[in-house]
């Protein structure tokens, strides 16, 4: 059980949790591993190739061209041995042999695999094993369990903060350790962070940009505070440059990661499982994924869902492919126009309704996958003559797939979490469970999605496709359920559907939703949950049409306080200006409070009478300038925007200030003139903040009454309207 391992280039260190501090382990005889196989590409036959029985071993000699290439590996300086083996290439195929490669450092790895590539013709081989992080492939290969040990001890932990946009020594003077500064020159700053650290002994550094530590190791340097250390030893390690990628869609940014001997260090400006789920959720995470702490900090939702599957494979004998490749057997113009489609979605009624209730499909794609045996190798197999996938007419394996194997403990876990925060009193234990809920909820959200993805691993989109058939016709047959049972439907959504009583069906017709949802449970082997009553719910139409928005409403829960500020768990909000990141602060207290006053009133005037109230307070100046900033993620460098918007304008300014920033990254400002032209329109969040732009926050100001207004027919011509009344109207008048 390790806390984090270093890689030196003749030897590994693991590190230990020990009752008074760590333990190192020194490891000389490690020896990482690729696989050179046959071309995927002859392995696969009709619909998938798999032969009788996958799971028997076959040995026999290596092919000779895994022959030609062991020759050529010979006596290489990266490579240590050469052997045959014998592992599955894909889990549709059987045992065969294959050329196993063992290399000297892991940096060697992927050169020795770029070899065998160039090496005669690419077709004829397949590398295995190459891109692996290098503390899960050697947890991997040693059999290491990566979880630190916290039955020993806790982690102990050491907080740097550093304002982002800094990058200069001279910065290093606004560093605080733990929140407290503790210097005011460069070189006492790194001389009291070392003293600090070496106090302390944190087994994890929590810094708000990785940027700190070569600059504090420059500082270290330009003043003579040799040897410097942050880690267990001295020195530290650049793992990766910045860089920047699109996911989804999206741009992201990767900032330079680094490691320090013996400790973790988790980048806050790049790590998405502690923002959601904290420390105890990364933990929980490294348990049940088996990728160490260090490497889960900045991994994405797919990296640790790959690491579970990897581990999977692995138990299963499948190699893990370097670069995935993955036929899409023959399919016909209406099969794929029936199958290229997402979950069901039924157009909402826009309007206020009353008496509103809720009920979502328990984990319904994760679930799908278990209860189905939906898997990229259980889909067309080529084994089973049967038409499982609704409408679709996918075939499915009757044999076990690796997917619902890998998820099954996710769900187990995480309904066996969700009762003991039911059952638990203790505020702490609650907390550290919620944590742990959110990171294997995270996994869960994304699992399907990930089957599409053209980098997944073992993905493929015959499964995502299968997994969407079965959603939509889950969903349609709770549609019917309901509506034969006297409700009404108001919105369906993938795995949540509205209802109200139907309006021409007597009460003492109305079948019970419990029971209903019970007997769609039953039916479809997922289970159908009652999220909940809402005295009201607010469907919002699309903006410049009359449609209902497929995700844009509001609704009181039945029973729920209200918290002092804003609206807590008494209303839920999707995809309205408080539930978007790039909403300022006011905007977002604005917004609650007319949904308040909307709920207490039911009054659209009353609403626009408090409006008018807060937007006199703007226009006094009585906002204070940070609670209107704005924050805006980079989606390309700043000279390829053509449109000259106030967030072009915040970029080139960030340029003009020598902290530009590079597409993924955030950028935040406050608007001081948005008629003007260039620089001048905005401010950046670290600088001096006096004035900001009335006008144009009034404007954001309306947009987001009328998300509130819309369902009640009310635009913003009329709510303009509304404000240039002379008279307020008060609550005390209703």
């Amino acid at each position: 059980m390790v806390l984090t391992i270093d890689f030196d280039d003749e030897q590994v260190t693991e590190w230990h949790l020990a009752g008074d501090g760590v333990e190192a382990r020194t490891i000389t005889d490690y020896r990482p591993t690729l696989y050179v196989g046959a071309p995927v590409s002859q392995l696969y036959g009709k619909e998938g190739g798999q032969t009788p029985d996958p799971r028997m071993p076959r040995r026999g000699a290596l092919s000779a061209s895994l022959q030609e290439i062991r020759s050529f590996l010979d006596g290489q300086e990266a490579v240590v041995d050469l052997c045959p083996d014998v592992w599955r290439q894909t889990f549709r195929t059987s045992f065969r042999p294959v050329l196993r490669v063992e290399c000297r450092r892991v940096q060697d790895v992927r050169s020795v695999a770029r070899r065998v590539h160039q090496f005669g013709d690419p077709d004829e081989h397949t590398c295995y094993n190459v891109d692996l992080t290098r503390q899960l492939r050697y947890t991997l290969e040693t059999d290491c369990d990566p979880s630190p040990d916290t039955s020993i001890r806790e982690l102990q932990t050491l907080r740097l903060s550093f304002p982002a946009h800094e990058s200069e020594l001279s910065a290093l003077s606004k560093l605080r350790v733990d929140g407290e500064l503790v210097g005011e020159s460069p070189k006492e700053v790194a001389a009291a962070v070392a003293d600090r650290v070496n106090e302390n002994d944190p087994d994890v550094l929590i810094v708000d940009t990785a940027r700190v530590v070569p600059l504090l190791f420059e500082a270290a340097e330009k003043y003579d505070l040799q040897p410097y250390s942050l880690g267990r030893e001295s020195g530290y390690t650049q793992l990766a440059s910045a860089s920047t990628y699109t996911s989804y869609g999206q741009v992201g940014h990767s900032p330079a990661r680094y490691s320090v001997p013996g400790r973790v260090i988790l980048d806050r400006s790049n790590t998405f499982f502690y923002s959601e789920a904290g420390l105890a959720g990364c933990l929980d995470l490294v348990e049940r994924a088996g990728l160490p702490l260090q490497e889960l900090s900045w991994a994405s939702i797919g990296r640790v869902l790959t690491a579970m599957q990897i581990r999977e494979a692995r138990s299963r004998g499948v190699l893990v492919p370097w670069r995935a490749w993955r036929p899409e057997f023959f399919r016909s113009a209406s099969t794929l126009d029936t199958a290229d489609r997402g979950g069901t979605t039924l157009a909402p009624e826009v309007g206020v309704h009353e008496e509103v209730h809720e009920l979502d499909f328990s984990s319904m794609y994760p679930n799908i996958i278990r209860e189905y045996n939906v898997s990229p190798e259980t889909v067309r197999c080529g084994c089973c003559d049967n038409a499982a996938v609704p409408n679709v007419g996918y075939s499915i394996c009757e044999r076990d797939g690796y997917l619902p194997d890998v998820l099954g403990p996710l769900i187990d876990g995480r309904s066996e979490i969700k009762q003991r925060i039911r059952e638990s009193d203790d505020p702490d234990e609650v907390a550290r469970l919620e944590s742990r809920s959110s990171a294997i909820k995270w996994i869960l959200v994304s699992c399907f999605g990930y089957q599409g993805f053209s980098n997944a691993k073992f993905g493929r989109i015959e499964c995502h496709e299968s997994i969407n058939a079965f959603a939509r016709e889950i969903l349609l047959d709770a549609k019917a359920a309901l509506e034969a049972g006297g409700w009404r439907v108001l919105h369906g959504i993938v795995d949540s559907i509205w209802v109200t009583p139907a309006p021409d069906v007597p009460e003492s017709d109305r079948r019970p939703l419990n029971v209903i949802a019970k007997e769609v449970s039953e039916e479809v082997g997922i289970e159908l949950e009652y999220e909940g009553a809402f005295d009201w719910v607010a469907f919002c139409p699309r903006r410049g049409g009359d449609g209902g928005a497929l995700t844009r409403y509001f609704g009181r829960r039945r029973g729920e306080e209200y918290p002092e500020e804003g609206l807590g768990d008494a209303v839920k909000t999707r995809g309205i200006e408080c539930r978007q990141d790039d909403t300022p602060a006011w905007i977002n207290r604005l917004q609650a409070t007319l949904i308040r006053t909307l709920d207490e009133t039911h009054d659209a005037e009353a609403v626009c009478g408090v409006l008018r109230e807060w937007i006199e307070r703007l226009e006094e100046g009585e906002v204070a300038p940070e609670e209107l900033l704005i924050e805006q993620r980079v989606s390309k460098r700043v000279e390829r925007y053509t449109h000259e918007t106030v967030t072009v304008a915040a970029l080139k300014r960030a340029k003009w200030k020598d902290c530009a920033l590079a597409p993924g990254q955030r950028v935040r400002y406050l608007v001081v003139d948005g008629d003007a032209r260039g620089l001048g329109r905005v401010r950046l969040d670290h600088e001096a903040l006096r004035s900001y732009d009335e006008g144009w926050y009034r404007a954001q100001a309306i947009r987001a009454a009328e998300s509130v207004l819309s369902a009640l027919g009310w635009d913003r011509d009329k709510i303009q309207s509304a404000l240039s009344m002379a008279s307020i109207p008060t609550l005390e008048r209703y």
